[in-house]
């Protein structure tokens, strides 16, 4: 017993200080798991679970930044083509037309 404060392990009985900010830690950590799990669709869920990365390489993941995430305004390259096609990239397929395709240099 220290100035009528009885102190057991790491827990503070009086003061409070120690069971606070192990509480206010707990709180933090559970509302950033519910606020990630709530900013992906069942599916989007479901499509990660099926791999082991977000992207399939770096130029997949430059391709996903560089193109929103609707694929409504497509900037698609040949070189983006080939390495979809060899790397299997998944997600979201965006549609082009041979004209909206440039030449990656």
């Amino acid at each position: 017993m220290e100035n009528g404060i009885v102190k057991s392990g790491s827990f503070t009985c009086g003061g409070g200080v120690a069971i606070r900010s192990r509480m206010t830690t707990l709180i933090l950590f559970v509302a950033l798991i519910v606020l990630s799990v709530g900013c992906a669709t069942s599916e989007e869920w479901q499509d990660w679970r099926g791999h082991t990365t977000h992207f399939a390489s770096g130029q997949h993941g430059t391709f996903s930044l560089r193109n929103n995430k609707d694929g409504s305004n497509p900037r698609v390259g040949r070189t983006d083509l080939e390495a979809a096609r060899i790397e299997r990239w998944w997600r979201t397929v965006i549609t082009v037309s041979p004209e909206q395709i440039f030449e990656s240099r």
